[in-house]
């Protein structure tokens, strides 16, 4: 039996390719990416370790501190079996040594844990008669789950920061109290779990993504980055996990997790899918996502590629964070570019950091340049005195003197831009808008928290060469390079330069000052489609907002 279980599973329909995922939160990793996470793996430890193969080593220990099918644990058994067949020779001793010496799993609800244990042990009983595992004494064997609760203060969880409104909710159902972040030191608590003093060697897996946190509207807060701060609290000689790619630029509750990311050394490759659904089919995942590699005794450069569908892979070992810049430059040839415009700008090479005078973002507004919440709208006939508002799904008339905010901005020229980017701005789709349709509000007019206000500029004329700087698509290329979601916001503009208002800005003009080569010009017109401001505005009828 368990040479059939290792043998066959060539011919045999894996039922892993094919179940259905628990949410967009807890989502199953396919084999074949949880395969080419290994492979990686296996490349670095030979690459430090002088060529030696990591599965035929009997004593490394690995763990998936949130298994939710077992493939990360499956595979890597898989592996073990075959790499550790010579020194090993014996089939039920080597497996049997391989599932009690050296994998490790958590599980993140009562019935992950059952699959994980049915892909690893072929039981869901680790003691069980069907187990090809026979050195255990407990049916959870080395794949653990407790029930665990959330600590409670001030309505939020102490550990995780859910809502105690959303999820507090009874014995009934999963609490979502992940035990892997649910702890004071992850230290004890695995010797607690799994006894003696461990130390693993290897952490790889796909973490849960987000929790509702109980805000306005569909809201959720990120939780992956608690996963990697845990694990690597744990010191592994290796780190390997796969999580949303929004981390890059920060947003809601990432701010310091990115800083301390990019700052840290020891992240020696990201594998950057510009599309989920190119890793997770099916799943309504915007912003893409990667895979890294962490290496706690071989700190250097990062290794970063690129992929999306059938475009050839991108990749450039380089620095996580350049000199002047606050987020990860997600495209390596975007890197490139951005280096020349800042060169030209600047006159100097040695930082992203356009000075303050250059900076497009200080014509930008905050997310609401009136004070008005998205959901306000104006009265549907003018009366004296009312200023032009533009809101969420038209226009409408308020009075001057009840405008609370950005009064100084209501008698200048200025543009609108949508702050969400509908249409195929928000989809991992490539070229794409990256920005709604700007147009021009005509002095006498204000805007809802739906738009974002560009000014205040002092003509007509002013505004058309804004506005069709905005359409270039080189401008929108520096926008993207700053843009971790669908929600554009001030900060997006920081690589924008500043440019002269008094002429109609083409991209020929842009290439042929940055002086950008035929490959760079390509790689942009790859990236960003042509906008035409006639047939976008049809599409931005619609404005979807989405929080950071």
């Amino acid at each position: 039996m368990i040479q059939a279980s290792f043998t066959l599973r060539g011919r045999n329909p894996d039922v892993l390719t094919c179940i259905a995922n628990l949410s967009n939160d807890e989502v199953f990793t396919p084999p074949e990416f949880a395969n080419r996470m290994l492979d990686t793996l296996a490349e670095a430890w030979a690459a430090s370790n002088n060529g030696a193969n990591i599965w035929a080593d009997k004593t490394v220990k690995f763990l998936d501190p949130f298994t939710k099918t077992g493939v990360f644990l499956r595979e890597i058994t898989s592996r073990l079996n075959k790499g550790l067949a010579d020194e090993m020779p014996n089939l039920e001793e080597r497996v049997n040594h391989i599932l009690t010496q050296q994998v490790f799993g958590i599980g993140i609800t009562h019935l992950t844990s059952l699959l994980a244990r049915r892909s690893v042990y072929c039981s869901k009983r680790a003691n069980g008669s069907h187990s090809i595992a026979k050195g255990f004494d407990s049916e959870a064997g080395n794949i653990w789950f407790e029930r665990t609760e959330h600590t409670w203060a001030n309505s939020k969880c102490t550990f995780c920061g859910t809502s105690q409104a959303v999820l507090d909710r009874g014995e009934a159902l999963e609490t979502h109290a992940y035990a892997f972040i649910h702890a004071d030191n992850i230290k004890t608590r695995m010797n607690e779990l799994f006894g003696g003093n461990m130390q693993f060697d290897v952490i790889i897996g796909n973490p849960p993504y987000q929790l509702d946190d109980g805000g306005f509207g569909k809201s959720a807060a990120p939780i992956y980055q608690l996963f990697v701060e845990q694990a690597k609290k744990l010191e592994p000689r290796y780190l390997s996990l796969v999580i949303p790619a929004r981390w890059f630029a920060g947003g809601k509750g990432l701010d310091e997790f990115r800083e301390a990311m990019l700052a840290d050394n020891r992240l020696r490759s990201i594998d950057d899918y510009l599309s989920a659904a190119d890793v997770f089919p099916g799943v309504g995942l915007k912003g893409g996502v990667c895979y890294f590699l962490w290496e706690r005794d071989n700190p250097g450069l990062c290794r970063v590629t690129t992929r999306f569908k059938d475009w050839p892979d991108s990749t450039a070992t380089r620095q996580l964070l350049e000199k002047g810049a606050d987020v990860f430059i997600r495209f390596n040839e975007g890197l490139s570019i951005l280096k020349k415009v800042v060169s030209v700008e600047t006159g100097q090479s040695e930082t992203l950091l356009l000075p303050e005078s250059k900076r497009f973002d200080r014509l930008v507004s905050s997310r609401k340049p009136f004070a008005l919440e998205t959901t306000f709208k104006g009265k549907a006939t003018k009366r004296a005195g009312d200023v032009l508002i533009y809101q969420n799904g038209g226009t409408g008339y308020v009075a001057r003197n009840s405008v609370p905010s950005g009064t100084e901005l209501i008698d200048k020229w200025k543009i609108y831009i949508g702050r969400a980017a509908p249409g195929t701005g928000n989809r991992d789709t490539y070229p794409h808008r990256i920005l709604s349709t700007p147009f021009i509000g005509e002095p006498g007019s204000i805007c809802s928290e739906t738009y974002l206000c560009i000014g205040p500029l002092d003509s007509k004329s002013e505004a058309e060469s804004v506005l069709s700087y905005l359409t270039c698509r080189l401008t929108r290329l520096l926008i993207l390079l700053h843009k971790p979601s669908q929600d554009t916001t001030r900060k997006v503009y920081t690589f924008v330069p500043t440019q002269d208002w008094t002429k109609q800005w083409t991209d020929a003009d842009l290439y042929a000052k940055y002086d950008l080569t035929v490959s760079e010009i390509a790689f942009i017109e790859k990236i960003v489609r042509p906008m035409d401001l006639a047939s976008d505005f049809l599409e931005d009828v619609t404005v979807v907002e989405e929080d950071e």
